[in-house]
């Protein structure tokens, strides 16, 4: 036995509060190095006179890497209280006791000392996990204001070009606005959305709204607040939820505390808001110029239009802080996204939390981290991260033919093991987003490629999200060119896409008990065949899942309950799935 590959931390994803009465213990092995593993367990007080350190109970692999084997245990406590180690059994018979102290041989002398053993304390109910239910019923529509619909040319700025008369640039106004949301809210109903994600609404100078000018205003080229309360109404009639998006790491450049300082420099009282490293700040001097190295202030990347908030501020912190509360008590909006959320600081973030869900228990708290992102889910700053290492890998294997279905699952379940169960069913599952090229010009206009991405997507842990006019077979290159004008003649539309899209959505909200909660397996993992087999599985239900992404025909035999496929065909020999094709099945 690999002794060096077990790995256990309390108080973290290895050891949680799932619910109020019931904790998650995991222990990591080597691959195929350890035949079984059991949980000894009992309450540390009572470890001498019931003397439960003879019995055990037996865990099961819920998910296997390339390297390694992640055994998995729910744990109930009389007394909301435990003790517990792992007695594990190798493939070459080696039995070993690992608890708190480390890893011994299996003996009575080990298993008998209380000190040996891991401890949950208390099952403190203040401190578990919660992620808001609603989430995970929730398929979400994302929106770049600007290019989804102009419903009041009104409030269109001077320079507004004639709705997709030309691919964005960078710079280019093309009037979408609030009004075009209100105007297709049953547009998205018809397609089953029940969440939107807004890019920025707020006064900013640019098409995106990502350079903040004023936090407290709507930008008058989509419209007022007035406008936007009506939105949030017919949204919640609808039994839509409405995110926002907040840019809390950066300002805009126009906005009156960056202009202040401009103008003031030392003098102003707005210059430890930021991090201002020598004056002046002004555009184009002191090297100021976008994409310089050598910046008199801490920016976005190296935007000088963006320069970057000193959250360690108080004043700063309660300047965000009764932004990100007013738009709750005043327009009931259902959560937050946090733009570069990565780059601010954990402090920040806790007071953030605690000021949101003190309004609404059941708020949504979503940031924008690419990478691993365990130091922000622990239940005290974010619900979920904006999940792109997950999406990723799937794209990796099924759009870009990068790696093999084994890495392919190898790779989910890294992912899955990072985080607690609950952090995972409320994560946020993106194939594209302003930020990224879109899923067909990444499938190379393959329809059948970007289908069955999506397909799978569905099925896995978390919400997932399509990004605007994905459903009627919008493409487009990286920004700008995936922020084009949404196609509103449905004769320029792919309605076959959108149908297939409807159903997908359909699919998940019948299976969302399964596919939320379900533990995921793969039966099997075919790197020649490029062929995927998979089932998410409860005590009440399962889905199974049959992917081909090789060129040889593959055979499912059996019995199934067929919910939805393509490129696949029932024969005498079973149902056979073609190139590209797909079974979903109960």
């Amino acid at each position: 036995m690999e002794r060096a590959a077990l790995l256990h931390r309390p108080d973290s994803e290895y050891a949680y509060l799932f619910e109020k009465e019931v904790m998650h213990i995991r222990l990591r092995t080597k691959k195929d190095d350890v035949k079984e593993v059991k949980i000894i367990k009992g309450d540390p007080y009572l470890i001498n006179e019931d003397k439960w350190y003879n019995q055990s109970e037996a865990m099961h692999i819920v998910a296997s890497t390339e390297d390694y084997d992640y055994w998995q245990i729910a744990v109930h406590a009389e007394f909301r209280r435990v003790q517990y180690a792992f007695h594990v059994i190798g493939r070459d018979e080696e039995k070993v006791f690992y608890g708190d102290r480390g890893i011994f041989d299996m003996s009575e002398e080990a298993i008998e000392k209380a000190e040996n053993y891991f401890r949950m304390p208390f099952f403190q109910e203040i401190d578990r996990f919660k992620s808001p239910e609603w989430v995970k019923e929730t398929v979400w529509y994302q929106i770049f204001p600007e290019r989804f619909a102009n419903g009041d040319k009104s409030n269109d700025p001077e320079q507004t070009l004639p709705w997709n008369s030309k691919l964005p640039g960078r710079e280019d106004f093309f009037g979408g606005d609030l009004q075009g949301v209100i105007d297709h809210l049953d547009y998205l109903v018809d397609l089953g959305i029940n969440g939107l994600y807004f890019c920025p609404i707020f006064k900013a100078s640019s098409n995106h709204k990502y350079d903040t000018i004023d936090y407290f205003d709507v930008d008058p080229d989509f419209g007022d607040k007035a406008l936007f309360k009506k939105l949030v109404e017919e949204a919640h009639k609808r039994g839509i939820k409405v995110m926002l998006d907040a840019v809390f790491n950066h300002m805009g450049y126009y906005s009156p505390q960056f202009q202040d300082v401009v103008k003031n420099e030392e003098k102003s009282k707005y210059k430890d808001w930021f991090h201002i490293h020598s004056f002046p700040v002004e555009l184009g001097k002191n090297g100021n110029v976008e994409g310089a190295k050598t910046l008199s202030y801490d920016t976005f990347a190296f935007t000088p239009m963006m320069p970057k908030l000193n959250t360690a501020n108080v004043e700063v912190q309660d300047y965000l802080l009764d932004i990100a509360t007013y738009w709750i008590k005043e327009f009931n909006i259902d959560a937050w996204r946090l733009d570069v959320a990565n780059e601010v600081d954990h402090h920040f973030w806790k007071r953030f939390y605690k000021e949101t869900t003190d309004l609404d228990k059941d708020f949504y708290i979503l940031g924008e981290i690419w990478h691993s992102s365990q130091s922000w889910l622990n239940g005290d700053e974010f619900h979920a991260v904006m999940n792109y290492a997950f999406t990723e890998t799937i794209t990796n294997f099924f759009v870009k033919d990068a790696i093999s279905s084994t890495k392919m699952a190898s790779g989910l379940y890294e992912q899955l093991m990072l985080y607690r169960d609950q952090t995972n069913q409320v994560m946020f599952n993106c194939l594209d987003s302003h930020d990224t090229a879109r899923l067909l010009h990444l499938a190379g206009e393959n329809k059948d490629i970007a289908k069955m991405t999506l397909a799978f997507t569905f099925m896995q842990h978390g919400s997932p999200c399509i990004y605007y006019g994905t459903e009627i077979g919008m493409t487009g290159d990286n920004d700008p060119d995936c922020r084009r004008c949404m196609v509103w003649e449905e004769d320029k539309q792919d309605l076959v896409f959108l149908d297939f899209i409807k159903q997908l959505v359909a699919l998940r909200k019948e299976q969302q008990a399964v596919l939320s909660y379900g533990e995921l397996t793969f039966e099997k993992l075919d790197n020649e065949g490029k062929f995927v087999e998979f089932t998410r599985q409860t005590k009440e239900g399962h889905v199974k899942g049959y992917f081909n992404k090789g060129t040889k025909n593959q055979v499912v035999t059996g019995n199934i309950d067929v919910l939805m496929s393509q490129n696949s065909e029932k024969t005498s020999e079973g149902y056979v799935i073609k190139e590209n094709g797909f079974i979903i099945a109960k």
